[in-house]
């Protein structure tokens, strides 16, 4: 389910974008690029519809995906 990033508290999408980010596997390239340069971007995405906060209901997980990811995800 898709939840709207707008009704996150600021604190809490704060530590969700940042977790999403620094997450193990999560790779920028050759460059190292700074944690808010990362969350920028990210919450940039949010904001303008290109990424999502998605709520799994079955692993009661929150994540953050591109829309084109989670176009992708295999449906239940």
């Amino acid at each position: 389910m898709i939840v709207p990033a707008e009704a996150i508290p600021a604190d809490t999408l704060e530590n969700l974008i940042e977790e999403f980010v620094t997450r193990d596997g999560t790779d920028y390239g050759e460059q190292e690029v700074p944690l808010q340069t990362r969350v920028e971007q990210v919450r940039r995405q949010l904001v303008s519809g290109d990424a999502v906060v998605w709520f799994d209901a079955t692993t009661e997980t929150v994540s953050i995906f591109s829309r084109e990811a989670l176009a992708n995800l295999p449906a239940e």
